[in-house]
């Protein structure tokens, strides 16, 4: 009996779940669903739910997505993806078929485990480099935390080996390395057409270097390595302990300095950390520049979501995006899935990005999130601390401790919180913003001379912490 196309993604679904991790598969996959397949012209067509998912898959999962889909569908296969597009009018949803992006293929690529090869390698037109299209300048956001980075790789794609060579970026993961890298790839290419770019990570070139030994082609190997005029080479520290592969990494290394070409290099901690790294690989390193990234800050990674949302146009609210920035610290792609997730999420169930869907999304990405923090989280910390009813605070009593306790109160509230004075005010005692705006004064011009308001606070501080975890 003859599969159905419906059986025949099912097939696929379950490859890709074999080749990325179940959290991958949750932000990208989950709710992508088969439109159509013409088995007479091979139109393959998919359901996602926004253009931001469907750039998604473009950028991280193509090649796979193309693999599995030959495998599956046939050599003839043709990618189209049918978007719904969330027009300004709320709950209005528009869809459009567009033809996936183009890949190249037949052997001008580099990117598979065989071994690069001399005497097949492709001219520098024909050169695939290998660089991510969306990894570039324009949407690389720029903050405390790359600013060096970025302004060295800038300059380097410029003139490329005359200003810093190597070029070694590190920084946990996520924070932008690859990005950076690829950008600077793509400034040289644009700037240099004439340059032969390579991008490549350290796992590929080591199963390269592993196919030459097996194939006894180590020669051609290093050969065609030597003819790359920018090479830039992700996660080094995955040649940690590879003792044959570094070796052969450094005639390369030499090779490529000595004759005036760019080496780019990024890793998750600087030169020195990597374990079992040659001590002569380790001085190369060196030589030039090391620039760290650091994790984005909260306004950098506010910026980042604000520019994605700007990107697909969006519609998402400020405190929701606020929101995110302010609780997923760890990396740029932990932003990325969040907004995917919620995207799907309400494509789905067609329902609004608001605080409600981002808490229950949230979880996936985050062990806890601290709820925000109230107005009567701060009056509780500070009754506590005084020890006195809520209700002395809230009271028309002037005695000297139940009003310092109230300015501190409605000091804490504007600091801690986003209310208006207005509300601040009503939300103690009903008192009105000309109160609030007089306790928030005084306890700042007080703070500067008398260390006891600094130590209160600081006490009421910690039990406000514990009271917004409850």
């Amino acid at each position: 009996m003859d599969i159905t196309p419906n059986e025949m993604w099912d097939n696929c679904l379950d490859i890709i779940r074999d080749n990325i991790t179940p959290e991958q598969f949750a932000t990208s996959f989950a709710y992508v669903k088969l439109n159509s397949f013409e088995a007479e012209n091979g139109k393959l067509v998919l359901d996602v739910p926004s253009n931001f998912i469907k750039e998604h898959l473009e950028t991280h999962y193509i090649k796979l997505m193309k693999a599995v889909f030959k495998k599956i569908f046939g050599n003839n296969t043709t990618l189209y993806y049918n978007v719904a597009y969330i027009s300004q009018e709320e709950g209005h949803v528009t869809e459009k078929t567009i033809n996936a992006d183009k890949v190249e293929n037949g052997p001008a690529r580099v990117s598979g485990n065989k071994t690069p090869d001399m005497l097949t390698a492709p001219q520098v037109q024909d050169l695939d480099s290998q660089l991510f299209a969306e990894y570039n300048f324009n949407t690389y956001i720029e903050g405390e935390s790359n600013r060096l980075a970025r302004s060295v790789g800038e300059s380097i794609a410029i003139k490329p080996a005359k200003t810093f060579n190597p070029l070694f970026v590190y920084g946990p993961s996520g924070c932008g390395k690859t990005h950076l890298i690829n950008a600077i790839g793509l400034r040289a290419k644009e700037l240099h057409p004439e340059m032969r770019v390579l991008y490549l990570s350290a796992h590929l070139f080591e199963v390269q270097y592993r196919d030459a030994v097996k194939n006894n082609k180590v020669p051609e190997f290093i050969l065609f390595y030597q003819t790359i005029d920018i090479l830039i080479l992700d996660d080094v520290q995955e040649l940690s302990g590879k003792k044959s592969t570094q070796n052969t990494f450094f005639h390369i290394f030499n090779h490529l300095q000595l004759n005036g070409k760019q080496i780019i290099l990024a890793a998750d901690r600087p030169p020195i950390a990597i374990e079992d790294l040659e001590d002569r690989l380790l001085t190369r390193f060196k030589w030039g520049l090391q620039a760290e990234i650091e994790k984005p800050t909260k306004s950098l990674r506010l910026e980042i979501l604000n520019a994605k949302v700007n990107k697909d146009g969006l519609q998402i609210p400020e405190n929701v995006l606020k929101f995110i920035s302010d609780n997923l610290d760890e990396s740029v792609r932990d932003l990325e899935g969040m907004l995917n997730s919620l995207l799907a999420y309400s494509v789905v169930y067609n329902c609004p990005v608001d605080m409600k869907l981002v808490k229950k999304v949230m979880p996936r990405f985050v062990d806890t999130i601290e709820r925000e923090i109230s107005i009567d989280d701060i009056k509780e910390a500070v009754c506590e601390h005084f020890n006195m009813p809520v209700q002395q605070l809230d009271s028309r009593i002037r005695t000297q401790n139940i009003a310092y306790a109230r300015m501190l109160a409605m000091y804490l509230s504007s600091e801690l919180t986003n209310k208006p004075n207005t509300q601040i005010g009503q939300s103690i005692g009903n008192r009105n913003h000309a109160t609030v705006i007089h306790a928030i004064k005084h306890i700042q011009d007080t703070l500067e001379i008398d260390a006891n308001v600094k130590k209160d606070i600081e006490n009421i501080k910690s039990l406000i912490i514990n009271i917004s975890k409850k």
